[in-house]
C-alpha cells in the first residue's frame, strides 16, 4: 500500500495538470485573448524571393474549339475539423474557410460533324447540337481565404486546409449543376449558333435530337419518242 499511493497520487496530478491546461487553452482561444510581443523596434517583412527553374517543358498542345456559354461564380463556407473528442484541446483542428469559385460550362464545337448537320433547299438547316458540359471549376485562390481557426496544444493538421479547399470544389460544382448551369449554357449555346447560321444566310434553323431522314423527289423517266419514216 506503500508503494501504491505516491502512484496514484501522481497520475491523478498529471490529469489535474492536463485538465486544467486543456481548460485555460480553450478559454484562451474563445476570448480570442491576444497579447502582443515586442522585442526591439519592430522590422518590415523581408520580400520573399524566388528562383524559377530556367528549363520550361512544354508536355502537350491541343487545339480547342470550345464555345463557353456560361460562367458562374459562386460563394461557398466550408467548416473543417480533425482530431475532435475528449483530446480535442491537445490534437483538435478546426477551420472556417471563405471560398470562391468560378464554374464555365457549354458546347465543343469540333464534336459538331458532317452526320451533325443537314440542309434543304429552302434554306433551311436542321442541326444536332452536342450536349453541354462542364469546362471548368476551381476556386479563386486570390479571394479564398481562412476566416477562423483554432487548434490544440499539439499543432494544426497540415493537410485540413487541402482537404477544405476540394471539398469547396466540389461543392460549388454541384451547386452551380443545381442552380441550373447546364439548362442555361444549352439556351445561350443555341442562341449563339442561331445567330451564326443566319448570318451565313440560312433561312431557318431547326436543332433536332435525330437527325430526319432526307427525302428525294423521284424523277420521271423521259417519254418516248416514236419516229415514223416519212414514204
Amino acid at each position: 500500500m506503500k508503494k501504491t499511493v505516491p502512484r496514484l497520487v501522481l497520475v491523478v496530478g498529471l490529469v489535474v495538470v492536463l485538465v486544467g491546461a486543456g481548460w485555460l487553452w480553450g478559454r484562451l482561444q474563445t476570448a480570442k485573448v491576444e497579447v502582443p510581443i515586442q522585442v526591439g523596434p519592430l522590422l518590415p517583412q523581408p520580400t520573399p524571393t524566388i528562383y524559377p527553374s530556367p528549363v520550361t517543358v512544354l508536355e502537350r498542345v491541343q487545339g480547342l474549339s470550345r464555345l463557353e456559354t456560361a460562367s458562374y461564380h459562386m460563394e461557398k463556407v466550408i467548416t473543417a475539423e480533425s482530431g475532435q473528442g475528449p483530446f480535442g484541446f491537445l490534437f483538435g483542428d478546426k477551420m472556417l474557410l471563405i471560398a470562391y469559385g468560378q464554374v464555365i460550362a457549354g458546347v465543343d464545337l469540333s464534336r459538331i460533324g458532317p452526320e451533325s448537320v443537314l440542309t434543304t433547299d429552302d434554306g433551311t438547316v436542321y442541326l444536332k447540337m452536342p450536349p453541354v458540359e462542364v469546362f471548368l471549376y476551381t476556386l479563386d485562390n486570390q479571394r479564398t481565404y481562412v476566416y477562423d481557426r483554432q487548434t490544440g496544444l499539439v499543432g494544426m493538421n497540415p493537410t485540413l486546409e487541402t482537404a477544405a479547399r476540394q471539398e469547396a470544389e466540389r461543392l460549388i460544382l454541384e451547386a452551380a449543376l443545381q442552380t441550373g448551369l447546364l439548362q442555361e449554357a444549352d439556351e445561350n449555346a443555341r442562341d449563339v449558333l442561331r445567330a451564326l447560321l443566319l448570318a451565313m444566310g440560312f433561312q431557318h434553323v431547326i436543332f433536332v435530337d435525330v437527325m430526319p431522314t432526307p427525302t428525294v423527289t423521284p424523277t420521271l423517266p423521259p417519254a418516248s419518242v416514236t419516229f415514223t419514216p416519212s414514204p
